[in-house]
């Protein structure tokens, strides 16, 4: 243990030290965080609010960029062969990185939220034991996702184009910069298919009708399971020298770990649930009976129809003979 944490302070400052994953991890969601709440939402505490749970959500995602470059530099400049020398395992390497990764990730998450109450004077978080425990799953999730990418690339350039294809995606269709129900409905069957789909609706869900953490349990084990699938595949295409080549089978990999959501999405596109809960929420924020109490808006998800008493036929009046 005492050599696993030597390991993630070293990987901490080495990180801090790479500019993009400063720009990912720092800059960029705090640049999001003030275009919603002060442009799109216009300083609204109850638009904001809504609006909170894709914003941190971008926050969580944008680490699988800053991570993914971050180790393709270390295995290009030889930092990754100087580690191979010493008593460390690919999988120490990994998780120290994701560990390294989860700590700068955490006060960008509460920067956020304290700009949000003092500046934007949110007052209600939702249920703050739901959103952490999806922050934690989404860093660990995505920070696997991006050690993916840095093991099927050789080159930063490399990087960089898997990183974009992934990104531009993960941001347009998962609700995290426009809300998925306004949408098109070709992109919101697209959309149920993406893992940032089910963070930024966990969080959001978590935040803004301040769900218990067991009524998300469909978005935890969904994003549980593929944050598994990634490390181990990670672990498997894991090269600590950069002339190692890649093996034939590892872009194979790579797609594979996307099946936990390709059944995800196969299922909801049937049941609609999430999809059904996505328009309840976007309308709720058009309404003008705004929730008073935390956890009133709690009423306006996973809706029950209810059924209206069929009206009596009235019977014709007895008309007496003349």
């Amino acid at each position: 243990m005492k050599h696993f944490l030597t390991l993630t302070r070293m990987r901490i400052r080495l990180t801090l030290r790479n500019k993009m994953f400063l720009f990912f991890s720092v800059i960029m969601p705090f640049g999001f965080f003030f275009l919603f709440a002060g442009i799109i939402a216009k300083g609204d505490p109850h638009i904001v609010k809504f609006l909170l749970g894709p914003v941190i959500a971008m926050a969580v995602m944008g680490s699988f960029w800053g991570l993914s470059a971050a180790l393709v530099t270390f295995r290009e400049q030889g930092i990754l062969r100087r580690f191979h020398v010493t008593p460390v395992t690919a999988v120490d390497m990994l998780a120290s990185s994701i560990v390294a990764n989860y700590v700068l990730t955490i006060p960008t998450v509460v920067s956020e939220l304290l700009l949000a109450r003092f500046i934007f004077h949110v007052s209600d978080f939702g249920n703050l034991l739901s959103f952490a425990i999806l922050v934690t799953i989404g860093v660990i999730s995505f920070a696997s996702m991006g050690l993916v990418v840095a093991s099927v690339t050789n080159t930063m350039q490399e990087t960089q184009v898997l990183n974009q294809l992934i990104w531009l995606p993960l941001i347009f269709l998962s609700g995290a910069t426009i809300p998925l129900a306004s949408l098109p409905r070709v992109a919101q069957n697209f959309g149920i298919f993406l893992p940032a789909t089910y963070l930024v609706w966990g969080l959001q869900a978590s935040i803004f009708s301040s769900l218990a953490i067991w009524k998300l349990w469909i978005e935890v084990c969904a994003l549980l399971a593929w944050a598994v699938l990634t490390f181990f595949v990670a672990a498997q295409l894991f090269r600590w020298e950069p002339e190692s080549k890649i093996p034939r089978n590892a872009k194979l990999w790579a797609a594979a770990t996307a099946l936990p959501f390709l059944f995800l999405g196969v299922w909801e596109h049937y049941t609609g649930s999430l999809l059904m809960d996505a328009r309840a929420a976007y309308r709720s924020i058009e309404n003008t009976d705004k929730p008073d109490k935390p956890g009133d808006s709690d009423k306006i998800y996973r809706p029950t129809p209810q059924s209206t008493p069929a009206a009596k036929p009235q019977s014709a009046p007895n008309q007496s003979p003349n």
